[in-house]
């Protein structure tokens, strides 16, 4: 036989429909499983959660009523129940031909009893807080507006020094009005005065490895269980984790108090993210989808095997209908039913480049046009996939990855002692330029579909990554770690009791410490660049985690924010503070497209440990006439020209303040820069002209289909290329196109997905000129009689000034 040859994929039904899982209603249930393969399924009724398990055999001592399932089309089973089931729980038993049977919870499942042992059925409208049907996301006018927070549900309140009732758990964030003995706000108070647009919640799906029954500090009751995880290891994709719920034997209490942590971050302004990892699972033969269907839903390599580019010993075959099916029913239903304004994909290299470009199109287009979407463009190892979603795919795509080459100029590595820009490598000046102009000349098409961070989650936090740099971990005593634990063994709470990661730091004078000032400075470069900003939570208060790299299984004494330190470091909460409100209250920080930045951006110096830059004109319609930013890595103050300026410079941000606010001025052509600090300063405020006019393109297909649709524009001064289709509006699908006010006429081609195909014969033209009011277009495809046509309308769209004028 060829050892080239690869035996192809039996041919296996498929479903469209959107009613996979339970339909609820109180005189009846309707249950439906895909399983295409199975020999038969049916429906186990059970009266209890299955609680009563034992460890050893893994087997459930309770029975159940046993149901046949119906086949029907597209490879579903299904079953009617009469009668009201609510309270009760359910299991989907798969027969197949070799005679093998396999039971497992539902995996559209929406609720689940512990642990996840089997699917819930509830009424999912007992579950919404009260005022849930008036919760309305925080407004994202541009996703260049966000400013991202990454926080872990456990972290935000597991310290004492937090005073949340509510230690770990997601109604932590319902808690208002809390202050520290120096009357400084902690908990969601402390994120909506911090400015945040964002919080971006590590994965708060149910997943397998925490014993939600359990009590922190307790021996876990199974080998499979931690005490404490960072969520990557899905179980149940469409169900919150109960170790974050005060109740987690009761189906409901997690899905309302998850609601009411949404409810209560919407009310203070702040938008909510979801880590979603739909990559992989924990496990196969436990996992939600081996059972019911085994193998499809896996990638598999030439020999069969199974990949591995996650790293954890499968990858989820993406690419494939049902797969890809699946994780769009799962977004869709956590950004209806949750209100969730934005997702953060997990290792999203190992998901194929269509898929992604379906999810951003259609999420937007069907749920919500200002979804924020976003994820880790590499994967964790080789992997057979040929679309994978790397740096670059995301090119006019609607969606961001983060940018790792500007993290690593910035720091360095990521664990060890490696230096960037800000730790104290020169050379690097040109690598932190790319980053701030939205790494438009290296990957990225437009500013937004960049990540802008130098630390998260993964690897060393920034604090603790600076002091590798500067060789001070042994002084600071950071214990040495391996897997959650002392390497070697003894008291880890005492061992962290006995090191302090800020003995250098002097508490009279904060500002003026060497770790200090080089954590501002790499934070503050990310501030100010064009792209989205991410902030690792604690930052802000120069959170350490005691040099543990990897904490995804350590105790909260690593993991926990201790929110003492606010009152410690406050001169550095009030600096990022001050930073935040700049970067929010001046749109050249948050340039939209690349012509844009390309417009607006000069560099004034590039080498010696320096970088500097000026935003000029206006730039995205600032108040500011001209911006300039400087950025000094040296240990030692510098001296910058500055551009002239008839009314000289007013000073903003140094190393001692940061804020929108000029606190002092300097008539002087340069200006001297304090070592490892940044600067900004402005010359004058101005009326500025209208930073863009909006063009709508309104499109009206008759097959009512727009999936896959979109434009590609020029000419706008702003940002070229695609453009996607982001709310339907009385039928149509509905596009906004930024332009310079004075354009006079954009270009555009309406074409399915990459020049697939056309709607249109040759180019169209949009006439822009005489009018600062929005240019609504309408567009019909009636290429069945001719080319589509166009007609301009302004103000609603009830009537018809003419048709336009085009070419081709």
């Amino acid at each position: 036989m060829n050892s080239n040859y690869i035996e192809a994929e039996p041919v296996i039904e498929t479903y469209e429909g959107n009613d996979l899982g339970l339909t609820y209603t109180a005189e009846f249930c309707v249950f439906k499983v895909w399983a295409p393969t199975a020999f038969t399924v049916s429906l186990v009724l059970y009266a209890t959660g299955g609680h009563g398990i034992t460890p050893q055999d893994g087997k459930v001592k309770d029975g159940g009523k046993i149901l046949g399932m119906q086949r029907s089309e597209g490879g579903v089973w299904e079953i009617r129940v009469p009668g009201n089931l609510k309270g009760k729980y359910y299991m989907y038993r798969a027969v197949f031909a070799d005679g093998s049977i396999n039971e497992a919870a539902d995996p559209y499942a929406t609720a689940v009893s512990a642990n996840g042992l089997r699917t819930a059925i509830v009424d999912l409208a007992e579950t919404d807080p009260e005022g849930w049907d008036r919760d309305a996301s925080p407004v994202l006018p541009h996703p260049a507006d966000a400013i991202i927070y990454e926080l872990h549900v456990r972290d935000f309140s597991a310290h004492q020094s937090s005073c949340l009732k509510h230690a770990g758990k997601f109604k932590a964030f319902t808690e208002t009005g809390l202050r520290d003995a120096a009357g400084h706000a902690l908990g969601i108070d402390h994120l909506a005065e911090l400015g945040i647009t964002h919080v971006h919640l590590m994965p708060v799906f149910d997943y397998q490895t925490v014993d939600e029954l359990g009590t922190p500090g307790e021996e876990p009751a199974s080998a499979v269980f931690t005490d404490y995880n960072w969520g990557y290891d899905p179980q149940h994709y469409n169900v919150p984790e109960g170790s974050y719920s005060t109740d987690p034997a009761n189906p409901l209490t997690r899905i309302r108090e998850f609601k009411e942590m949404v409810q209560a971050l919407h009310s203070h302004g702040i938008s909510v993210i979801m880590d979603v990892v739909y990559n992989h699972t924990y496990g196969l033969e436990k996992g939600p989808f081996q059972p019911l269907v085994p193998d499809y839903y896996y990638r598999h390599d030439q020999s069969g095997r199974l990949s591995n580019g996650s790293g954890v010993g499968n990858e989820l075959a993406t690419e494939r209908p049902m797969v890809r099916k699946y994780i769009k029913d799962s977004l869709s239903y956590w950004a209806s039913e949750y209100h969730i304004d934005g997702f953060r994909f997990d290792l999203m290299g190992l998901m194929d480049s269509v898929t992604m470009r379906e999810i951003t199109e259609e999420l937007r287009l069907e749920i919500n046009p200002d979804l924020l979407l976003y994820g880790e463009p590499w994967t964790g190892g080789d992997s057979p996939l040929a679309t994978k979603t790397l740096k670059g795919v995301q090119r006019g795509k609607g969606y961001a990855v983060f940018n790792d080459n500007f993290r690593a100029a910035l720091k360095g590595d990521s664990d060890g002692w490696g230096k960037g820009f800000a730790t104290g490598e020169y050379g690097k000046e040109g690598a932190v330029a790319s980053g701030v102009k939205g790494a438009i000349h290296e990957f990225t098409d437009a500013p937004v579909e960049t990540v802008n961070y130098v630390t998260a989650h993964d690897n060393l936090n920034l604090w603790d990554k600076i002091l590798a740099t500067q060789g001070l971990r042994g002084e600071a005593g950071l214990p040495d770690l391996e897997n959650g634990r002392l390497r070697g063994g003894g008291d880890l709470q005492a061992a962290v009791e006995r090191a302090n990661p800020y003995f250098a730091v002097d508490p009279e004078d904060v500002l003026e410490n060497e770790t200090v000032r080089r954590s501002l400075l790499a934070n503050g470069i990310i501030l100010t660049s064009q792209g989205i900003p991410f902030l690792h939570a604690g930052d802000e208060l120069l959170r350490s985690k005691y040099g543990d790299h990897n904490s995804y299984r350590s105790p909260d004494c690593i993991n926990a924010i201790r929110w003492e330190n606010k009152k410690r470091f406050i001169a550095v909460f009030n600096y990022y503070k001050g930073l935040i409100e700049l970067r929010r209250s001046h749109p050249a920080f948050r340039l939209h497209g690349r012509q844009e930045i390309e417009r607006s951006l000069e560099f004034l110096r590039c080498d010696g440990g320096v970088v500097a830059y000026m935003l000029k004109n206006h730039a995205g319609g600032d108040s500011w006439s001209n911006i300039v930013v400087i950025y000094n890595a040296n240990m030692e103050p510098v001296t910058q020209y500055l551009p002239e300026a008839s009314g000289g410079w007013n000073i903003v941000v140094d190393h001692t303040h940061a804020g929108p606010e000029a606190f002092r001025q300097t008539d002087s052509g340069s200006i001297e820069i304090a070592g490892l600090s940044m600067m900004v300063l402005y010359d004058k405020y101005g009326e500025p002209e209208p930073r863009s006019k909006v063009v709508e393109v309104h499109y009206e297909r008759p097959d009512g289909d727009y999936r896959g649709w979109n434009l590609w524009v020029w000419g706008t001064g702003i940002q070229d290329g695609q453009r996607d289709f982001q709310h339907m509006e009385d039928g149509h699908a509905v596009a906004r196109i930024e332009v310079l006010p004075e354009t006079s006429s954009i270009g555009y081609i309406l074409r399915l997905n990459d020049w697939e195909q056309k709607d249109g014969a040759g180019d169209r033209f949009i006439d822009c000129s005489g009018s600062e009011e929005p240019v609504k277009v309408r567009v019909s495809d009636r290429r069945q009689a001719d080319e589509g046509h166009a007609d301009v309308v302004h103000g609603e769209l009830s009537h018809s000034e003419g048709p336009l004028e085009r070419s081709g």
